[in-house]
């Protein structure tokens, strides 16, 4: 159950990073609210998680799907650029955070 709350502090971690984008260095109410309740979201979950998911594991696999969420945001959202380089890049953490989950004990 763990690893679900992990996953889902990840996702409100791409939640307020949109927000943050969207919020126009702050000056969009509605974007900075759900930004705020996004990170507290992310952060508590992350809490959460980390009574059983050793510290190290639990802040990489959340800063990955935050990171690799992001990337696919500013692809579908924002009109990102979507190289090879930069797909491969984002596989290449994907493999990082399915190698933690083998790993953890």
């Amino acid at each position: 159950m763990n690893w679900l709350i992990l996953i889902v502090a990840g996702l409100f971690e791409v939640i307020w990073a949109v927000a943050l984008k969207m919020s126009n260095g702050f000056k969009n109410i509605t974007a900075d609210a759900v930004f705020v309740g996004g990170m507290a979201a992310s952060v508590w979950l992350l809490a959460v998680a980390m009574k059983s998911i050793p510290m190290g594991t639990a802040y990489a696999v959340w800063t990955g799907v935050g990171a690799v969420g992001g990337f696919v945001a500013g692809i579908a959202m924002f009109g990102e650029s979507a190289s090879a380089l930069r797909i491969a890049s984002a596989a290449l953490i994907v493999a990082g955070i399915v190698g933690l989950k083998l790993a953890a004990k």
